[in-house]
């Protein structure tokens, strides 16, 4: 077997969603790259976030059918969740896609480092006492499940890595944090029986997005009998053999089998040396220009090591962004409002560009409208209510569009096309959209906002 090479034209620190995405781009043209990774390369998208989660939620969604068919006129029961069986199925997903990954690091004549990198000098990595020199070199270390301080996670008290893998249904669940990661947890429990309690301390769920969306989202929640209290603050949580208590700032107690701790994701920047290597940083996370650039020259970060919107897509499209910087391809920079954004509960909520209020404070006004799902055909045979709301810059192109209902993460590829091609309604009003399709109620919006509603809309 030949020895590792040492050197390289680009070193990268990680092999999640960013870091193998800037490998394999880098590769492609026709630079030398030598990826580091300490556990196994797709990173926590793969292995512990995106993937396996939405095999959760896809589970849930044939346990909620089984469980409503009658008012499909179809006859069936669901008989219980084998959660060993649903395990073995998001399982089987991602060692599909792991092996998929590793067969394109061959491919790709990439370079692969088992093993913890230290970032020790502006061009050089260090993984067990091995030197790895690069003409540049890429920090994509991502992020981890962040707790509250004096809240330690350990037996009852979990975060999402842990909830993954439970080989159980608890009954009762408390999830602290009302964001994606909350939400979609909230969801999938609910599916299967649990009875669940979400704790935001910000005023509503999903408290990033479009009020609007936060309000579809709620009233969807309290159908489905999935318990959440707002704008109160998490003091503190004890657990025993059997449970464990909640206690918030309203002086209640909640009494839960878990608590769920869904508070965001924190950058993964503590050792790996780049406080000492002078890398300019901020809150843990590593500062970067528009262009990706840290403050060390030759020194780039990607993805959720970089303040702004973790996202594994996010991550994947900067680290192609950056293998064509230093590819001399001078790319166009990515623009942050831009980046479709999914939180895949039952109803999803899908979205792009800026919210009602982020539009009145960049344009001094904004105009908008809803078209909801009840005027939709396809929606109604699935049987799922919420609507598409769009923002425009007052007598400009549309700005933001924000959708809540059963698979409407499907509709965003439309929708972030229509917000990075800066469209104006008339110019999408005359596409034609597929009937029936839940992706009409697009186009009916945009008749709408057009000046040519065909449907009831509000």
């Amino acid at each position: 077997m030949t020895d590792t090479p040492a050197t390289a034209d680009l070193v990268i620190l990680g092999g999640g969603s960013g870091g193998y995405a800037c490998a394999f781009r880098a590769a492609e043209l026709g630079l030398s790259v030598i990826l580091v990774e300490k556990d196994k390369v797709g990173g926590t998208c793969l292995h512990r976030g995106c993937i396996p989660t939405k095999a959760l939620l896809h589970a849930a969604e044939v346990a909620d059918l089984a469980r409503e068919g009658d008012q499909f006129g179809v006859k069936s029961s669901l008989e219980g969740i084998d959660i060993n069986g649903v395990n073995s199925y998001k399982d089987k997903i991602v060692a599909g896609l792991y092996k998929g990954l590793q067969g394109l690091v061959k491919a790709n004549k990439v370079t692969f480092v088992e093993g913890a990198g230290t970032f020790v000098a502006p061009n050089a990595v260090e993984v067990d006492g091995k030197r790895y020199t690069g003409k540049n070199v890429v920090l994509a270390t991502g992020s981890y499940a962040r707790t509250l301080p004096g809240l330690e996670i350990g037996g009852r008290i979990i975060t999402s890595d842990q909830a993954l893998n439970l080989d159980y249904i608890p009954e009762k669940v408390v999830v602290l944090g009302g964001g994606v990661i909350g939400v979609e947890f909230a969801s999938v429990w609910r599916s299967f029986g649990a009875e669940v309690t979400v704790v935001e301390a910000l005023p509503r769920l999903v408290p990033a997005e479009d009020e609007w969306a936060s309000k579809q989202l709620e009233r969807a929640f309290r159908k489905r009998k999935i318990g959440f209290k707002t704008g109160v603050r998490f003091t503190g949580a004890t657990q025993s053999e059997t449970g464990v208590s909640v206690s918030l700032e309203s002086g209640e107690t909640l009494e839960a089998d878990l608590l769920l701790v869904a508070v965001g994701r924190g950058p993964n920047s503590a050792g790996h040396g780049y406080e000492e290597a002078g890398v300019a940083m901020e809150r843990g996370f590593v500062v970067t220009d528009e262009r990706l650039r840290t403050n060390l020259p030759n020194v780039y970060a990607v993805g959720d090591l970089v303040p702004g919107l973790q996202l594994a897509h996010r991550g994947f499209q900067q680290g192609i962004f950056v293998a064509e910087e230093i590819a001399g391809q001078n790319p166009k920079v990515i623009d942050e409002a831009g980046i479709p954004r999914v939180t895949y509960c039952n109803p999803e909520v899908a979205s792009v560009g800026l919210t009602e209020a982020q539009a009145k404070e960049k344009f001094g006004g904004a105009e908008t409208l809803v078209y909801a799902l009840s005027g939709n055909g396809k929606s109604q045979i699935l049987k799922t209510s919420g609507g598409v709301k769009l923002v425009r810059e007052p007598n400009g192109p549309v700005v933001g569009i924000t959708m809540v209902g059963e698979r409407v993460g499907e509709l965003i590829g439309e929708a972030q096309l229509i917000y990075n091609w800066e469209a104006f309604p008339e110019d999408v009003a005359p596409l034609v959209h597929a009937h029936p399709t839940q992706n009409e109620a697009l186009g009916e919006a945009f008749l709408a906002l057009a000046g040519k509603p065909l449907h009831v809309h509000g």
